[in-house]
């Protein structure tokens, strides 16, 4: 079967070949370097067999975009199923043969640094040899890729993300190098840090500290500016603000699930009331198709739709004139959301969906400004955040 201009044979649910069944848990988001050099190996030894038995050495990985492959758990959110269809890169076939080669190159760096215990972002493999690998989307791929056969979280393969992320309000944290961040400061947010995964959270409450009541997540971070110029984490109550500014990168998406798990605080979602901030807060709340295997370390089910509403904009009259007319890319949006398993376990959200769908009309958060300029953290987010 020929896939996105690769000769890959499908493989179903129950073949030898397929998707191993053991998935990934918060418990085994670090994996000990001996395990990670030792699953390399296995890939390895598998293409000389191969070569030694005169067949075209293959690689197996799971089909990771196929909706057929993933099941829905509200605990867990998207998750991919145990026995998932899988797909062969072939080293004999022209289509696969260079993203054969791709793939061991990238285990071959992998492996040096793990033995090495060095680190690179995704970037830095890129800029490594920009004319073997084409573009950064294709070593994003393959990393996930590889991460998704070996069954290891990319952070124990030694590959951070680039972080576009800001953190800021009731939060101090020391990071692996013992360096220790406090995001109290008003003026100025933190970045998210690179390696999340190496936030010490030991018996030392100086390690990951805070007062805080809730967690507020918010889209974009014009909002996020807006609203840390405004004091506003020590207006209402002690809180913690999170900003992927706009789709989240993972480790943005590594730091709410973290501190979901150590502090147990509500946590809130404001986005545009539209159908790409509806996708980015699904994002955060119930993990992405592509990254469905990692489910269980970067989902947070317990996320709260807490605005922009599109019942809001009745409810609060703002005018039409300030409202944008849906295009034809956001029509087909929102109907690709409202098909999604998850949606049927949120009759709120339906509902919203529907207002949506029937007005086919979007607002940005800073729609609020019509109203007053300090509208959002003086009057919408305190009358929201009675909880």
């Amino acid at each position: 079967m020929e896939e996105h201009g690769l000769c890959s044979t499908e493989t179903p649910a129950g073949n030898k070949a397929s998707f191993r069944e053991t998935s990934l848990s918060g418990q085994e988001s670090h994996v000990p370097s001996s395990e990670v050099l030792e699953a390399i190996e296995n890939v390895i030894q598998g293409v000389v067999q191969s070569l030694a038995q005169k067949k075209a050495p293959v690689l197996t990985v799971a089909n990771r975009t196929d909706w057929r492959n993933i099941e829905f758990k509200d605990s867990v959110g998207l998750q991919m199923i145990p026995g998932c269809t899988s797909k062969q890169i072939r080293s004999d076939c022209p289509q696969s043969a260079k993203r054969f080669a791709l793939m061991l190159k990238i285990l071959s760096m992998i492996y040096k640094m793990v033995q090495s215990n060095t680190y690179a972002t995704k970037r830095d493999i890129y800029y490594s040899d920009t004319q073997l690998f084409g573009s950064q989307s294709v070593v994003d791929q393959i990393i996930n890729d590889i991460s998704c056969m070996l069954k290891i979280p990319r952070r124990s393969l030694h590959v951070l993300a680039t972080t576009k992320g800001f953190v800021a309000g009731n939060l101090s944290f020391t990071e692996e190098d013992g360096t220790k961040v406090n995001c109290t400061c008003s003026a100025t947010a933190v970045t998210v840090p690179s390696n999340v995964q190496g936030i010490k959270t030991g018996l030392n409450t100086k390690d990951l500290n805070s007062h805080a009541k809730f967690i507020l997540i918010v889209e974009k971070d014009a909002t996020f500016q807006r609203l840390l110029d405004d004091d506003f984490f020590n207006k209402v109550s002690p809180c913690i603000m999170i900003t992927g500014r706009g789709i989240p990168d993972l480790n943005t998406r590594l730091l709410v699930r973290k501190l979901w798990d150590s502090f147990q605080i509500p946590i809130f979602s404001l986005m545009d009331a539209d159908p790409h901030g509806v996708e980015i807060m699904c994002v955060y709340k119930y993990g992405s198709v592509s990254m469905s295997f990692e489910a269980h370390h970067l989902t947070v089910p317990s996320v709260k739709w807490l605005g922009l509403l599109p019942s809001d904009l009745k409810r609060l009259n703002i005018c039409r004139d300030a409202l944008i007319p849906f295009t034809k890319q956001d029509e087909n949006k929102l109907a690709s959301i409202q098909k999604r398993p998850y949606i049927a376990s949120q009759p709120l959200w339906k509902k919203e969906l529907e207002i949506m769908a029937t007005s086919k009309l979007k607002a940005e958060i800073q729609v609020l400004t019509s109203l007053s300029s300090d509208y959002l953290s003086s009057v919408y987010l305190p009358n929201k955040l009675q909880f």
